[in-house]
């Protein structure tokens, strides 16, 4: 373990430092092209100083919903040179949000909490930034009536943002295992709510309670999944089959950049557009009527996948 630490601190060589940052990802399957170029080398370095300082993964979590809100505050003004800034500190926060994920790869830093409150940070962001955009465009002479497309592409944004991020760590769990993969379920979830006690533990259970219904949500979403998941738990209790895990990558993989287009990269680029041409109230149709039959499609693909490998395990 000492070593691994020192290669990500101190990579003293070309192919150390490419390995260490090899290491801080979750998996090339997963990671979109803007990340691997941009986002990931900033949060590898910013993770590489965190680790020496000792500033924990859920720290740089927090830090960075801070600077996600305060950039959706600056889009509420129509100044363009104000906008920018705001920009550039939701680039920032998005570079905090990857340095998160690698720092607690890095220093095996990782818990379930730590991964609710990284969901939780781009909530907040994206609820602070169509805020920002409500009040603006009423401003502008709009009507209360804009809230109503602004509601409806923040939850069309939570329901985008739940499925692709389920839809990866189940692609996770099929190549890298239960270890390599962040995936849950409510019946364990459940269970283990149960056992916790109001009284003792009560922030720990109310933010349980949270994750559990955001959990349902997802397996509500993808039933033929569930039985496929179901399916592998009975037949194979130690790990899979490399000929299951290859046939499942290769038909499993177009699927990811489905979740990487409905996530942050893709709609972040359009907004900033938007702003760019002062023509804001666009990010909520584009939310809901081009991410939202992504996500449709998305949905059907996985579960046609899925329908796939149950009837062939059941065979």
């Amino acid at each position: 373990m000492q070593r691994e630490t020192s290669v990500y601190n101190n990579p003293n060589t070309p192919e150390e430092q490419e390995t260490a940052f090899e290491q801080s990802l979750k998996s090339n399957d997963t990671e979109e092209r803007i990340d691997i170029w941009f986002y990931r080398p900033i949060g590898f370095r910013i993770a590489q100083v965190c680790a020496k300082i000792g500033i924990t993964p859920n720290a740089v979590t927090i830090i960075s919903i801070f600077f996600g809100v305060g950039a959706g505050i600056l889009f509420y003004y129509p100044s363009l040179w104000i906008n920018v800034i705001g920009m550039l500190l939701l680039v920032f926060a998005n570079s905090l949000d990857s340095a998160d994920g690698q720092l607690a790869r890095m220093t095996d830093n990782k818990s379930r909490f730590g991964r609710i409150l990284d969901g939780f940070a781009g909530d907040f962001w994206f609820a602070s930034i169509h805020i920002a955009l409500c009040l603006r465009l009423m401003n502008e002479g709009w009507s209360a009536w804009v809230w109503v497309p602004g509601v409806l592409a923040g939850v069309s944004h939570v329901f985008q943002s739940a499925m692709a991020d389920y839809y990866r760590n189940v692609h996770l769990y099929f190549i890298k295992g239960k270890a390599g993969s962040e995936l849950d379920n409510s019946r364990d979830l459940q269970a283990e709510f149960d056992q916790m006690s109001w009284s003792k533990q009560a922030f720990s259970k109310f933010v349980l309670n949270g994750y559990l219904g955001y959990t349902r949500m997802q397996e509500r979403l993808s039933p033929n999944l569930q039985q496929l998941l179901g399916l592998i738990k009975a037949l194979y209790v130690d790990s899979l089959p490399q000929e299951l895990v290859t046939e499942f990558r290769t038909m499993n993989k177009p699927l990811m950049k489905y979740t990487n287009i409905v996530q942050f990269n893709t709609r972040v680029i359009f907004l900033f557009l938007w702003l760019f041409i002062g023509e804001v109230w666009l990010y909520f149709f584009f939310d809901m009527f081009v991410l939202n039959p992504i996500l449709i499609y998305m949905i059907n693909r996985q579960e046609k996948v899925s329908g796939y490998f149950v009837n062939k395990l059941k065979s």
